[in-house]
């Protein structure tokens, strides 16, 4: 197994969340300290060793100036690239290349949302609103129903196939005790939930939680030296060809066309490497999407490659494993909770719902409304 560039050269040393869910009576900083704070101790670190700053919020025009100032960092480098929720996987290529220059020695990724308990809805700016306005869209559901229209239309996806993505999440989070949607679900139930943005119902959008998670890479000949067992960077690509739903070349098809091979190069794996993958759920056609984008199906065919529980536990494929953002936890940005769930299974620290083997993991974010895409995949030492 081979790949290219900066593949290995650095590794996640720390990782944590914290406010899981709903943390009334926290900010969105407040939250995100809290998993930086657990992020370096898990680290073996002291935040004062941290010289490298990568964050995006909802919240902050100057992200990085405001993480820094409320940690009591002093980076040697920073940056706040806000693509969106596929801004963090953005963030591990960006920390691997300052690591690699000597740019930085321990680099801090993270974030933090009390979009729940400060009352946040599901609406968003991230459309050019000159675009849409005049249409009264309620944004993003209306951008991500008109998508999953076009693939049902196109390709006769169903709401059967669509439901089978929200009950594979499901079973998943009922084996995580974090995660924030548990219990029973049938399909009937998701039929037969209110209808949002037809084709979409309540049961196909993602959940609005609190939540922060945080991790550090250091470069790779340092991370064995460290405490926790390292998850190594293997390989990142992104791709972006459009803000508003409105120019989106083809509603059918994302640029994780794009993302995904250039990560998958880079990391020098096939699909039939991967043991995990974790796709930014925000919506149930997302993960179909997603499972065509990046390979693992025909375009057309993501529908049906779901059914039967073929992505849920015991299925085929491993994916979402912690219950996704349909189920697990969805503060606004997601991208940092796939790399979460990423190192925790890799470490073997998953519970009950632990793979048995995964040595690989594949994460793909995605920002705005299909916009911007960003693949990373991660790895267990023995891989490299």
């Amino acid at each position: 197994m081979s790949g290219k560039g900066p593949r290995g050269r650095s590794a996640i040393v720390g990782m944590a969340t914290a406010g899981m869910g709903e943390a009334p009576g926290f900010s969105a900083m407040e939250l995100l300290g809290q998993a930086a704070v657990k992020a370096v101790a898990d680290a073996g670190l002291r935040l004062q060793d941290v010289d490298g700053v990568f964050t995006a919020t909802s919240g902050h025009a100057f992200p990085t100036m405001s993480v820094t100032e409320y940690l009591g960092l002093r980076p040697r480098f920073f940056d706040g690239t806000n693509v969106g929720g596929s801004s963090f996987e953005m963030h591990l290529l960006q920390a691997t290349l300052a690591l690699d220059a000597g740019l930085c020695d321990a680099a801090l990724v993270c974030y933090g949302s009390n979009q729940r308990t400060a009352g946040g809805r599901l609406v968003s700016m991230s459309e050019p609103q000159w675009h849409e306005t005049p249409y009264k869209p309620r944004h993003p559901i209306t951008a991500y129903a008109l998508a999953a229209s076009r693939h049902m239309a196109q390709f006769g996806t169903t709401r059967e196939d669509l439901a089978d993505v929200a009950l594979a999440a499901r079973a998943w989070a009922n084996l995580n005790p974090e995660a924030f949607a548990r219990g029973p679900l049938t399909k009937d139930e998701v039929l037969a939930a209110r209808m949002i943005s037809d084709p979409l119902s309540a049961a196909d959008c993602c959940l609005v939680t609190d939540g922060a998670a945080a991790c550090v890479l250091v470069r790779a000949e340092r991370a064995r030296d460290l405490p926790s067992k390292p998850v190594y960077f293997l390989g990142a690509g992104a791709a972006n060809h459009h803000r508003s739903i409105v120019a989106m070349p083809d509603l059918t098809v994302t640029s994780a066309t794009e993302s995904g091979p250039r990560a998958m190069d880079m990391a020098g794996v096939t699909h039939a490497d991967l043991d995990l993958v974790m796709l930014y759920d925000a919506f149930t056609i997302n993960t179909i999407l997603f499972l065509e984008d990046l390979g693992f199906c025909p375009k057309g065919e993501g529908g049906r490659f779901v059914r039967d529980g073929r992505i849920a536990p015991g299925g085929g494929l491993a994916v979402n494993t912690n219950g996704g953002g349909l189920s697990c936890v969805h503060p606004g940005m997601y991208g940092l909770f796939l790399i979460a769930e990423a190192v925790t299974q890799i470490r073997g620290e998953a519970g009950e719902r632990q793979l048995d083997a995964c040595h690989i993991a594949l994460c793909h974010g995605s920002g705005g409304t299909l916009a911007s895409q960003c693949t990373a995949i991660l790895g267990a030492e023995a891989v490299l």
